[in-house]
């Protein structure tokens, strides 16, 4: 991140002039904090987007202490900001702590209750639900971390209901992701929340990421899987796939793309992704329906037919199980509101 202008020395630090209008979002940097986290962040929500007809986020980079910031590696951030425009943002991203079993400070808790009460977003990323836990608004809440600290995180807040198999969890006004990368997947989450599906996907391509992960935790906890041959086949049947999807898909179809069993693709592929296919399957016609949602007037039936759903009923019942609302109501919503909610 660049020094702002003024910065050297034991000259002050400039407050440089933001849009009044804007979404602020603030994110905390700490003493001896890695930047990747903050870069994630920074990278989704700081970037001007001119090509998106939205109005964008405002970044801001908030310290307990305003001033240079000794970060990983021996370098240092530099901000103006501090806990009071942390309080006051639209949305509050906490990144990993730097100690997990330390508790957050007085004027972080009372900052991050302060946005809370406000009815702020408040989101953490990788340990950073311990922050959140520890100014007790995880109490009673779904949350996550990272699956080396989710037991840490249970036992010292047990009132946190945590879930150590997921990579990310909105609950409402609180949001918590798994290990850093999983930041990514959370962030993409919220523009397509803010702003529809159309600018997430295009946000994941500008990162050269998917726009979502399918699986959770469960796949990465302690050794990731040894490379084996098999699973060029196994990719190699889910491009296949993604191409047909509008057309009948079976276990027994996809095991012959990859030239294997039923049974020995089925192990592999929930060894590759950590789900089975079928439910692959359907989250990527979900998904491929939610672009469809928003940009065509195709009827319900329309979209269901188009991204291979046997029946109407059976395509709702599913978007409404992972989407937890129904086709029409997010169509609704992501055609006539979604800038305006942003």
């Amino acid at each position: 991140m660049p020094i702002p202008a003024g910065t050297t020395g034991s000259r002050p630090l400039p407050t440089p002039r933001r849009p009044a209008a804007a979404h602020r979002v603030a994110v905390l940097a700490y003493p001896g904090m890695s930047v990747f986290e903050t870069g994630i962040v920074t990278e989704v929500f700081g970037l001007a987007r001119p090509e998106f007809d939205v109005d964008w986020y405002d970044l801001v980079l908030c310290a307990e202490q305003p001033g240079p910031v000794p970060v990983v590696g021996g370098a240092s951030l530099h901000t103006p900001y501090g806990l009071a425009e942390l309080a006051a943002a639209r949305t509050v991203i906490v990144p990993g702590v730097a100690d997990v079993t330390a508790d957050p400070s007085p004027e972080l808790v009372t900052a991050l209750r302060q946005a809370h009460r406000r009815g702020a977003r408040i989101m953490s990323i990788c340990s950073g639900a311990f922050a959140l836990a520890g100014a007790g608004l995880l109490d009673g809440r779904r949350a996550t971390t990272h699956w080396r600290y989710a037991e840490l995180l249970a036992r010292r807040y047990p009132r946190v209901e945590v879930d150590p198999d997921v990579l990310y969890l909105d609950d409402g006004d609180l949001l918590t992701s798994a290990g850093s990368a999983a930041g990514l997947d959370l962030c993409l989450h919220v523009i397509r929340g803010d702003h529809g599906a159309a600018i997430a996907n295009a946000v994941a391509r500008r990162l050269v990421i998917p726009p979502h992960r399918d699986g959770g935790q469960a796949q990465f906890v302690e050794a990731p899987v040894p490379t084996d041959p098999d699973d060029d086949r196994i990719a190699g049947s889910i491009d296949w796939a993604l191409a047909h999807l509008a057309e009948p898909l079976t276990v027994a179809r996809l095991a012959a793309r990859a030239h294997m069993s039923s049974r020995t693709y089925l192990r592999h592929f929930a060894r590759a992704t950590g789900t089975s296919p079928i439910r692959w399957l359907i989250d990527q016609r979900i998904r491929a329906s939610m672009a469809m949602l928003e940009e065509t007037d195709l009827a319900v039936e329309q979209v269901a037919r188009a991204v291979g759903f046997d029946t109407p009923v059976t395509y709702r019942h599913h978007f409404g199980r992972s989407m937890l609302t129904s086709p029409t109501a997010y169509r609704r919503a992501f055609r006539t509101g979604a800038g305006q909610r942003a």
